[in-house]
């Protein structure tokens, strides 16, 4: 089970911190993505971090504008979302990621995810 937090409401141009944490698991041990889902679409890949966090991967749509990070001492993966956009809008989901790209969940279960709502 994971825990994402961190979301709100903010203005376009704005920024928010996601985190993602997974009790009693080893975080160090994976890969880690954040998917999104906005209302009436498909959940779709947002970025990605390698266990070392050395190497990250992010969607088209979202370069330039979001970081992923990760503590493993903490058993914590950030999103840092800067230059938020109204199209960014959706609840936002952590799952362990795999592919070449890290693109696709591992599990097909998910947390409750947070909402993130940008205002134009």
């Amino acid at each position: 089970q994971v825990v994402e937090s961190g979301g709100g409401l903010v203005q376009a141009g704005g920024s928010l911190r996601l985190a993602c944490q997974a009790p009693g698991r080893t975080f160090s041990d994976y890969a880690i993505g954040w998917f999104r889902q906005a209302p009436g679409q498909e959940r779709e890949f947002v970025a990605a971090i390698r266990p070392s966090g050395g190497r990250t991967y992010y969607a088209d749509s979202v370069k330039g504008r979001f970081t992923i990070s990760r503590d493993n001492a903490r058993n914590t993966v950030y999103l840092q979302m800067n230059n938020l956009k109204p199209e960014d809008t959706a609840v936002y989901y952590c799952n362990s990621a795999i592919g070449s790209t890290l693109s696709k969940p591992l599990y097909d279960y998910w947390g409750q995810g947070t909402q993130v709502t940008v205002s134009s």
